[in-house]
């Protein structure tokens, strides 16, 4: 009898058999033995190199291994690409903060040194994720790692960039962004994270001016009442704005009002835009820090006053009596001398939303940039015909509402940032003095003035501006094939069959890739979209490291094992729900190890010495038909359920069958059957046979102890099982 130990141990087992997958070359499609080569393909979202694997990660990559190594066993030429993201802002942030450690900032250094520091700890650090994928089971091709500021990645970056450039869809404009003072860059809307806060909502009176054109009736009201949570930027005001519908000031419309403390005179507007009924239902419009208020600026040709700096302090535009403040120090002030001039009517308690920084939570001002824009109209066209036309799928179907919503009301996209960290902009401005030249590779307005390519004239400066991290990440699944190159890569395994990510990513990046995709390689980079389910606390919360309620997996791997940790993941992803997360599922995935393990080591002592060239069993009793019609039918649910990319189901389908018909009732019935030497010896074939086939169908799920005990089985081999035929449905 071949040996296996009396145990299972999982930490005896998983590092040795990720060598021996290492060992074989089957990470690689191109060392697979298999004679189908038709491609599959997943690649693999990159994680950001400051980061570590966390339980998201963890069922994310669970669920893509799940996949590829059925397709693999199912022949195809698989290939699943590993590799991470530079991460422009949350990077340089890490790094900052281990500078300030040092009692420096990145200015003492300078841009040079920062940016070396931040390859020395992308080397160091940059491959922790990268090994915890691995400590998984990740059956990823390690020879196909890629890095999104790799040189050739830099390459397809300036490509994407000079074509949407030379089509016309970029363009460089002034416009109202969201802007952090802390990171001293420009972010999207899809950037922000609303949270909310108590605060105050000031009803301010505007006096009326007296209108001596005949034209304008004057009216008894002295003054209108404007609500605003930010007295501060009323100093930037350049109009009031009503909806025309509102009886209560359709009488006022064209008449002026004197700006409080700027004493300087504004309209009285009418705009659809406005809510009737939030505040006194007259509203405050500050062109220059709001984005609703810069669209009715733009509507109504209103001026753009700045008032707040990108350093977060007041301007010179703010007056005297402000200028050089912060902006919470104006706002004090502005109510105070709102107060000495009675003006103000009441004040509220109020909570509201306000938009913070994603990465440094930094309180985010809406201010006027001059920035690089992608025009997203036509975009957006494509990439929501790509699944509409149902080349692309969503997996649940409901997540396609978020995508549409999005593309529907999309803005121009703000690609540009002010970081140091990241793929600078390919744009060169002449120097002073410099004759300015027509940038030979095209005839758009405004380029007289700069050369976009890779070969600037002499006196020539590249643009400090980066790139948006999305921006580069949106070429993932071309630029790691080797796109804008025609290479073998790209030809065989281009578009991908396979996305599975989170939903709070499928504005930023999911759209992304797939307009990208179209445009620049003419195809969808993928076919299906899984969107997988959030991980929450088991009270339904968010997990939080920094309140103590993330769960770390690496803990669990260690603790349990990679299988069982694994199992415990896809036992409660049911039905795309959240997981309200619970360990215990965990501990049942490690107790469904040990029983696995027991009842091969069972299966061995029946079969004693004997290896079966092949496992054909017949059904001669009532308990070998039983367990061989069950078994049919647990293996076409399985794949049935996995084929619909329901893993908690097939997973539970599997359990249930080895654990309750196999173990329970069929072994318990095995030992009796008994009465001749045909019956015993067919018995042996039929435990071997299920087992067999049992561990191919959960291969996929618990890898590790799956290849352990394959090697041990009472028949003859072709290869390992990372590599075996899939169970025929």
């Amino acid at each position: 009898m071949r040996e296996l130990a009396p145990q299972y141990d999982p930490k005896e087992v998983e590092d040795k058999i990720y060598k021996i997958w290492e060992k074989s070359g089957y990470l690689n499609p191109d060392n697979l033995p298999s004679k189908n080569k038709k491609p599959f393909t997943i690649t693999v979202p990159p994680p950001n190199i400051t980061g570590s694997l966390h339980i998201g990660h963890a069922l994310n990559a669970t669920i893509q291994d799940i996949i590829i190594r059925k397709k693999r066993m199912e022949g195809f030429k698989t290939l699943w690409l590993p590799g991470t993201d530079h991460a422009g802002i949350a990077t340089q942030n890490v790094v900052e903060k281990e500078l300030k450690k040092e009692g420096l900032t990145r200015h003492d250094i300078g841009k040079d040194k920062l940016i070396e520091k931040i390859w020395q700890w992308k080397e160091k650090y940059g491959d922790t994720i990268l090994n915890q994928f691995k400590k998984l089971g990740s059956s990823m091709d390690w020879s196909r790692v890629r890095f999104t500021m790799d040189k050739e990645y830099q390459e397809a970056v300036k490509t994407a960039f000079f074509h949407y450039y030379e089509k016309g869809l970029i363009y460089r404009a002034e416009r109202v962004i969201n802007w952090c003072q802390r990171c001293a860059t420009s972010l999207s809307d899809l950037e922000l994270e609303y949270k909310e806060a108590d605060s105050n909502l000031w009803f301010i009176k505007y006096p009326l001016v007296k209108n001596s054109e005949p034209k304008i009736q004057n009216t008894k009201e002295e003054y209108i009442i404007v609500a605003t949570t930010r007295p501060e930027t009323m100093l930037g005001d350049t109009a009031v704005a009503v909806n025309p519908k509102d009886e209560r000031y359709k009488h006022l419309v064209g008449r002026n009002l004197l700006l409080p403390i700027q004493n300087r005179e504004i309209p009285i507007i009418a705009d659809e835009k406005i809510e009737i009924e939030f505040g006194t239902g007259a509203v405050k419009v500050t062109p220059a820090h709001d984005l609703l208020d810069a669209d009715i600026g733009e509507r109504h040709k209103l001026p753009i006053l700045k008032v707040i700096g990108q350093n977060g302090r007041m301007t010179d535009g703010a007056g005297k009596i402000c200028e050089g403040l912060k902006i919470s120090e104006c706002r004090k002030k502005v109510v105070e001398e709102l107060q000495k001039l009675n003006l103000i009517d009441k004040i509220e308690p109020y909570k509201h939303s306000i938009a913070r920084c994603y990465r440094c939570n930094t309180i985010i001002e809406a201010l006027p940039s001059m920035q690089w824009f992608l025009k997203m109209d036509e975009l957006a066209k494509k990439a929501m015909e790509s699944v509409k036309s149902g080349k692309v799928k969503f997996h649940p179907k409901r997540w396609e509402k978020i995508y549409f919503d999005w593309l529907n009301n999309i803005k121009d996209w703000t690609i540009s940032r002010q970081i140091w960290w990241g793929h600078r902009i390919p744009v060169f401005y002449p120097n002073e003095k410099q004759e300015k030249i027509r940038n030979p590779k095209s005839e758009i307005r405004n380029k007289s003035e700069i050369y976009v390519g890779n070969s600037p004239p002499k006196n020539y400066t590249q643009s400090d501006d980066v790139l948006d991290t999305w921006f580069s990440s949106a070429l993932w699944p071309l630029a790691t094939l080797g796109w804008p190159d025609k290479t073998e890569d790209l030809k065989n395994f281009y578009p991908t069959q396979v996305l599975s990510t989170a939903r709070d990513i499928i504005n930023l990046w999911v759209s992304r890739m797939i307009f990208s995709g179209v445009e620049l390689a003419g195809k969808e980079p993928f076919e299906d979209i899984i969107i997988h389910a959030t991980i929450l606390t088991k009270e339904g919360k968010r997990m939080s490291k920094s309140l103590g309620t993330g769960i770390d997996p690496m803990d669990l791997i260690e603790k349990y094992g990679a299988d069982a940790t694994r199992f415990g993941l896809i036992w409660q992803q049911m039905g795309g729900q959240d997981i309200h997360w619970a360990e215990e599922h965990v501990i049942a995935g490690k107790k469904f190890c040990n029983k696995l393990w027991n009842s091969t080591r069972f299966v061995l002592m029946r079969n004693g010495e004997k290896e079966h060239d092949n496992l054909k069993p017949k059904a001669l009793t009532d308990a070998d038909k039983h367990i061989l019609a069950v078994f049919e039918k647990a293996k076409k649910d399985a794949n049935k359920y996995i084929e619909k990319y329901e893993f908690g189901q097939a997973l539970h389908i599997l359990y249930d069958f080895y654990w309750h018909e196999f173990c329970d009732i069929y072994i318990e019935n095995s030992k009796k059957q008994t009465e001749n030497d045909k019956i015993i010896e067919n018995t042996r074939i039929l435990l071997a046979h299920i087992l067999s086939e049992s561990l191919k169908l959960m291969h996929p799920f618990i890898p590790y102890i799956t290849e352990q005990l394959w090697e041990v089985l009472p028949i003859k081999k072709k290869d390992l099982l990372i590599v075996e035929g899939w169970p025929a449905k």
